[in-house]
């Protein structure tokens, strides 16, 4: 696939990530992958957000609107809508949506998604 409209494509609610109970509802749209990249986005309503795990995969995240707050490793990060953080490949790191917030990550080498997230 090389074109994908976000209308199209079904939102799924994340359950879990990597066996770790997610706060909130937290839906998730897997949008377009490539060889070696999947990107997602991710709605995170307020107050919600994902408790600190660990993947096999590194993952640029991208606030498109609202404010969270990113743990990664040791190091804590507000962002606002139009930052971006990185999550290496074997650290933990954690998300919390102090607003109502959407996120697009992109996610190296692409991993089938239901490998480290449950969704219903």
């Amino acid at each position: 696939m090389i074109f994908a409209r976000n209308a199209n494509i079904p939102r799924r609610i994340i359950k879990t990530i990597e066996g770790l109970d997610l706060q909130g509802e937290v839906g998730l749209k897997p949008m377009i992958s490539g060889d070696e990249m999947v990107m997602l986005e991710i709605d995170y309503p307020a107050g919600s957000g994902s408790p600190p795990h660990v993947h096999q995969h590194e993952s640029l995240a991208y606030v498109l609107q609202g404010r969270v707050k990113m743990v990664v490793g040791e190091e804590s990060f507000i962002l606002n809508a139009g930052d971006a953080c990185r999550h290496p490949k074997g650290v933990k790191h954690g998300v919390e949506a102090i607003e109502s917030s959407i996120i697009l990550e992109i996610k190296s080498p692409v991993e089938a998604l239901e490998q480290f997230l449950g969704t219903e």
